[in-house]
């Protein structure tokens, strides 16, 4: 990961317990859309206070469709609680490269929901 401003950040919430989620391994992938098959561009982990930045550099966010992949059951398993789902997976569409997006995840031992920030 890089220090520079990414045009994409994330932000993971423990909604169980009302706190950032801190330690949340996540990849960030790009659909190759002749061969339909997802390439990993880069993988991140979130801060202490549940963020993640510099995921993508601006030349290289360009317009297609992206999905960041957030292992939820191994954060879950790490604070010695069961949970429903193994991942969560955002999958987004990017149509304007000089757009920042900002998705945010709240997570649960057994739902999740984002939403698109800014």
């Amino acid at each position: 990961m890089t220090s520079e401003r990414s045009p994409l950040s994330t932000h993971v919430l423990n909604t169980s317990d009302g706190i950032p989620a801190a330690g949340v391994a996540l990849s960030l992938h790009q659909l190759d859309s002749h061969l339909k098959l997802w390439n990993l561009l880069n993988v991140g982990t979130t801060d202490e206070d549940g963020r993640c930045t510099g995921l993508i550099s601006w030349e290289a966010f360009i317009p297609g469709m992206y999905k960041l992949r957030f292992e939820s059951g191994s954060y879950w398993n790490s604070l010695e609680r069961d949970s429903f789902y193994p991942y969560a997976e955002v999958v987004f569409t990017i149509t304007d490269s000089k757009q920042n997006v900002h998705l945010p995840l709240f997570m649960s031992c057994f739902s999740y929901s984002t939403y698109l920030g800014s």
